[in-house]
This record gives structure tokens, sequence and C-alpha cells, in this order.
């Protein structure tokens, strides 16, 4: 009976390189490169080593023998220039020697704890040591006893027989093999080190990186902004340093549109619920129109005008805030003396209040539109306040600064600090209509032109309310 002990299931796949994580493809990419790299200068580096090592073995082999063939021939006849105590130098670690003989036979050396080496002897080596000229030479390379061997038969002259040197090869390609060895040794390190190094860059790297995927993904899944994730001073200045303090301040961004977002709707929701009450209480009222006096009837009607009226001005600046419906319009030169006069214009036939304008010729750059709305609003403002004054609103336009003059109740000065906020009203001002948006509109349209809102009691009485912003170079 046979049975599978495993399945597919059980099989661990392996990830495609698009699946590693970017530490893992550091490292991996440090060592292919050093792999390359090591290769490459090894192969080059141990050819030219192994090169000059292999010449240097030649020419020492080459100029043993032109100084054994030069002496011989220049020896005088009959006369043994090399005798066997001489000869016993040329044997060493690297060279053997022997002679042959002209009948064959051959003299080899013979030293303590030292194997005896004979060289192999061809034909073409009788024939040298059968030749009557001395210094003759002949080369070639053999093997025998497991060892290769150069060899050089050089002629004694007279028939007398020759001298065979052999250069041991095997220590030259020993010291070859070991000087592979320690290539290879020291490329493997570099490799590992490679490696290390590829993997400590990438867990620098890619460890800020994760904490950032952690924070996307965690605002992602839960939609709340109170992460911290990597910035700050620690973070660095690198790209991925950049990255985090750009993600930091993004969060920052967008958890304080998110919180203004919140108070938008809580105060609007707070502001919408008092002109709604009022005007279902007199839908209640209507219910008995008939039985109403002309008077009531009169006075209800202007109720719900006043209230309808009063709910289309806050919806309508609340859809303003809520749209940023100002960010549309291009800005381009503004003169805002003029811009002045029209408001003035248009503030005299809707109140009948005098406006004076006393303007210089000041140009900047901004929205014409978002800019008109920022100098009727303190305008309208100062006529519901001072709805019953007869001294003139004044418009003053000075080197980019704006002020609307009225005389005004004032302000009273644990209020000044407050009266650009989105929804407040000033006690004096909770029995009037209006919803507590329109300097909240001035400050946001100065704030984006690049200025700012103040505001100051007048001497002698009433508020001076007004903003500046950069006057075109």
């Amino acid at each position: 009976m046979t049975g599978k002990t495993g399945g597919p299931g059980c099989r661990r796949r392996i990830r495609p390189l698009g699946e590693w994580r970017l530490g893992t493809r550091f490292a991996v990419s440090f060592a292919l490169v050093a792999t390359a790299v090591i290769a490459l200068v090894g192969s080059l580096a141990y050819n030219a080593a192994a090169s000059l090592i292999r010449t240097d073995a030649q020419a020492e082999f080459d100029a043993t023998v032109t100084s054994l063939s030069f002496d011989l021939r220049n020896s005088p006849p009959g006369k043994d220039t090399y005798s066997g105590d001489t000869l016993t130098l040329l044997h060493s670690d690297s060279f053997t020697f022997q002679i042959v003989q002209a009948d064959g036979g051959l003299s080899v050396p013979v030293r303590n704890r030292r194997k005896i080496e004979v060289l192999p002897v061809t034909p073409s080596d009788e024939e040298v040591a059968a030749e009557q000229a001395a210094g003759t030479v002949r080369t070639r390379e053999d093997s025998t006893q497991d060892e290769d061997y150069r060899i050089a038969t050089v002629s004694l002259g007279g028939g007398r027989g020759a001298i065979q040197i052999g250069q041991r090869l095997s220590p030259t390609e020993q010291m070859l093999d070991r000087l592979a060895a320690q290539m290879a040794g020291v490329g493997v390190a570099v490799l590992i080190g490679a490696g290390l190094a590829g993997w400590y860059v990438g867990h620098r790297v890619t460890n800020r990186l994760v904490r950032l995927t952690d924070a996307a993904e965690y605002v992602t899944s839960t939609g709340r902004l109170d992460y911290a994730p990597p910035g700050g001073e620690t973070a660095g200045r690198d790209e991925v340093g950049r990255l985090g303090n750009a993600f930091s301040a993004m969060l920052a961004r967008l958890a304080t549109a998110k919180e203004e977002q919140r108070r938008l709707v809580h105060n609007a929701s707070h502001e919408l619920r008092t002109p709604l009450t009022s005007l279902r209480t007199n839908v209640s009222v209507m219910q008995r129109f008939d039985r109403l006096s002309p008077e009531a009837r009169e006075r209800l009607i202007d109720d719900l005008q006043g209230e309808t009226r009063e709910l289309t001005d806050l919806v309508n600046e609340l859809v303003e805030l809520a749209t940023d419906s100002r960010g549309d319009e291009q800005p381009r030169e503004v003169e805002l003396g003029e811009l002045a006069e029209r408001v003035a214009a248009r503030a005299r036939r809707r109140t009948g209040r005098e406006i004076v304008v006393d303007a210089d010729d000041t140009v900047v750059i901004g929205r014409p539109g978002a800019l008109e709305r920022a100098l009727s609003n303190p305008v309208e403002n100062a006529a519901k306040f001072d709805a019953d004054g007869d001294s003139p609103i004044e418009i003053v336009v000075r080197e980019g600064r704006v002020e609307v003059r009225d005389r005004g109740p004032g302000i009273d000065p644990s209020e000044v600090d407050h009266i650009f906020e989105r929804f407040y009203r000033a006690a004096s001002a909770r029995s009037m209509p209006g919803s507590g948006l329109g300097l909240s509109i001035v400050h946001d349209i100065a704030t984006a032109h690049g200025g700012g809102v103040d505001a100051r009691n007048r001497e002698g009485g009433g508020a001076v309310i007004g903003f500046w912003i950069p006057v075109r170079p």
C-alpha cells in the first residue's frame, strides 16, 4: 500500500523577484555586482600573475641552460668543466639533473632523504649525447613519476655524453594554485561583505519605507489620521527622510482639514438650527393665519422673509467656505481704490447710508471677486451695527491696507481677538441677523493672498475693521 506524504499545498512557493522585499533586493543586487566585479578583476589578476610567474620560471630555465651551453662551448678541449660536485648545485626544489653517457648509461645525483629522480631519455637525447660539438641544446617537456618537467639536453662534446637539466613544473603550478585559492578566499570575503553591506543599506532604507507603508495602510484601513509616521529631525535629509517629513506634514494638514471640517459641520448645524426652528414655529402659526389680525399677519410675513433671507445667506456662505469656490478665480492686477468705489456704490443703494472712500492708487495681484467680498463684508457689518447712525462709513485704502471705519458701538476689548473666528458672534450681536461667517471669510481671503486682518476700536467711538495684502512691486 502506498500513499503520498505531501501535496502541492505542502510545497513552499518560490516568490518571484517582484515580490521580494527591498532589503533582499539590495543584498542580492550588491552580491551580484560584487560577484561580477570579483570574477572580472580576479580572472585578470590571476592571468596576469600566472603569466608573470610562468615567464619568470621559463626565463630562469633558459638562463641556466644558456649558461651551461656557453661554458661547455668555451671550455678547453679535454677538460671536464662540470664535475659531479659542481653539478650537484643544480639539484634543488625546482631543478634536477643527470648525465647521459654515450653508451646510454645514466649518472643520477643522490641526496639524503630525497627520492631518486630519473629524467626520461629519448632517442633524440642520445643523439645529443653522441654529438662531437659541445654545447648543443635540445629542449622539450615530458612527464615521469607523476611529475611534469621542462627538460634540456646539453652535449658535452667529443661523444662524451650530455647533461640533462630538468625543471619541475609542479612548484610553479602549486604556487599558482595557492594564489588562486587565496584570491578565491578574498573574493568570497568581499562577496559576503558586499551582501552584508547591501543588507545593511537596504535595511536602513526600507525600515523607514516599511513604517511609511504601515502608516499609509493604517490611515487607509481606519480612516484615522493620528498615526505618527517617521519624520522630524531624526528622519535624515535623504530622499526617504524627505518623503517621511512630507508624509508627516501631509497627515498633519489632513488632520487639520478634517478637524476644521468637523467644526464647520458642528457649527453649521448649530447655526442652522436657530433659523430652522424659527421657521418651523412660524409655519405652525400660519396654520391659524385666517384668525390673525392684519398687524400680526404682517409681522409674521416679515419674520418669515427675514428668516429665509438669513437662512439663504448662511447657506451661501457655508457653501462658499466648504467648496472654496474663490480658488477658481484667476489672480490679476486689481486697483484697490476702484474696488472700494464699486463696493461703496453698492452699499449706498442697499442701505441708503453715506459711504466715503479715501483711496490711493494701490495696485495688488489678487482675485477681484474674492477681494470685493473681503471689502463688502465689513462694510455691511458697519451698516448693520450702526443702522441708526448718521455719521458716514469710511473706506480708507493706503499701500495695500484697507480699513472700514464706522461710528457704531465698537468692539468689546475681550472679543477683539475672536471676531475673525468662524461662527463667532459678539454678545451684543447675537440678537441681530447674521451667521458669524462674514469676518472669517475676510480672514481667509486675506491670508490666501499672503496678507492678514486686524480690528480695533476707533478713537471717539466706533470700530475699525480691515485687512492688508502685499502690494505689487
